[in-house]
């Protein structure tokens, strides 16, 4: 199965190294994806460097993150396959391209196959934006973030969007001018991890997620207020490691962009049948 090549950005920008940048993003989110499983009726299992969780009954949240490091074994791989059966939910995993090339053989004889891949964006917030004309601001109202956030992603999305707003670490971000409406919604996960070596450092992870706009108020600034705003608060929170995930060649991809992220890699997603 050949790794799809990602289209050009929109805008020139280098590519971030892959070592170590890669590696320790996919270890960051292994460690952040934990958070979904630690509620009652969740669950949390790890398979050497796969780390599962389950959810919820066809929570889209129900995968396994690799962790950045060497391929899981056959007997793991299986081992994974059994927890999603026990939990009733489809074997799927994500994973960064460096560790692609030897992992994909691996996935092709257990039948996985691709079903998504995602640009993986990195900024080292050395520049940060300026503060945007559109205003932005953080918000504990966890209904009132997924109600905005459900109107951008569609019908359908509520149930996933209130499960992404209580999560425990998750910051919410609303924009909107002061007298009107809020127009879009975003979230930000800062999660510290651990190193992989003697030769490797923790640190602390950024995660710029959850990003949606009223389809009646796109094109007012609303997703370029809410990067400057998460941004920032990533930066006060002495993250090292800043990251977000785009759809290839949407206009998410333009603003990530604009906003000063260079892209590193792909995450891609296989699932089984």
């Amino acid at each position: 199965m050949p790794l799809p090549a990602p289209p050009a950005p929109s805008t020139p920008g280098p590519l971030t190294p892959g070592p170590p940048s890669l590696p320790r993003l996919a270890r960051a989110e292994a460690a952040a994806h934990t958070r979904y499983g630690q509620h009652p009726g969740g669950s949390v299992a790890t398979f050497g460097p796969l780390v599962a969780v389950h959810d919820a009954p066809d929570s889209p949240l129900n995968s396994a993150w690799h962790d950045g490091s060497r391929p899981p074994t056959p007997q793991e791989l299986t081992a994974f396959e059994s927890f999603c059966a026990a939990h009733g939910q489809r074997p799927t995993l994500h994973l960064l391209s460096h560790a692609a090339p030897t992992l994909i053989p691996l996935l092709a004889e257990h039948g996985y196959t691709l079903a998504y891949v995602l640009h993986a964006y990195l900024h080292d917030l050395s520049e940060l934006p300026p503060t945007p004309t559109l205003p932005a601001q953080p918000t504990t109202d966890a209904d009132a973030w997924a109600a905005v956030c459900a109107a951008g992603f569609g019908p359908g999305s509520e149930t996933i969007m209130r499960r992404v707003a209580q999560t425990p670490g998750t910051r919410l971000f609303l924009a909107g001018p002061p007298d009107g409406p809020d127009l879009g919604a975003a979230a930000l996960s800062v999660t510290p991890f651990g190193a992989a070596g003697p030769d490797d450092q923790a640190g602390v992870a950024a995660a710029l997620h959850g990003t949606s706009t009223r389809p009646d108020q796109r094109g007012r600034g609303a997703q370029t207020a809410l990067l400057a705003v998460r941004l920032h608060a990533a930066a006060q929170a002495s993250a090292d490691l800043t990251s977000v995930f785009v759809t290839p060649g949407t206009p998410s991809e333009c603003n990530v962009l604009r906003a000063g992220f260079r892209l590193a890699g792909l995450r891609l997603t296989f699932a089984r049948a």
